[in-house]
């Protein structure tokens, strides 16, 4: 399963996980584009609210640039740096480049459609 994720005028692809909640957003984006606004926390991540709740299956993880994973049920968060806590991984971006360029500094805003 795969989706897009824009950011500004850089599209990135990624790679989702095979649970339900990966799934729940897929189907989301698949009737149309999801769109969050994401800010800075702690300077290695962007978070934002879905606005309703996924099925959480939140486990410890240690996150790696790129990952995109689900924070308390409702809220999205990219990673441009490492963090360990309790999330439900979502997806992982494929390719890298231009990723910490395009998620840069302050409020961003992220839309997830599905690939075509």
């Amino acid at each position: 399963m795969k989706l897009l994720v824009q950011i500004g005028d850089k599209t990135f692809t990624a790679r989702w996980e095979n649970n339900a909640a990966a799934r729940a957003l897929a189907e989301r984006a698949t009737d149309s584009a999801v769109i969050v606004e994401l800010r800075d926390y702690g300077g290695f991540e962007k978070v934002g609210s879905l606005g309703e709740n996924l099925p959480a299956d939140d486990r410890q993880l240690t996150t790696q640039t790129g990952d995109i994973v689900l924070y308390n049920g409702n809220q999205i968060v990219l990673f441009y740096g490492s963090n360990s806590w309790s999330y439900t991984p979502l997806g992982h971006i494929e390719d890298l480049t231009g990723w910490k360029e395009a998620l840069g500094k302050g409020d961003v805003t992220v839309r997830f459609s599905a690939m075509e």
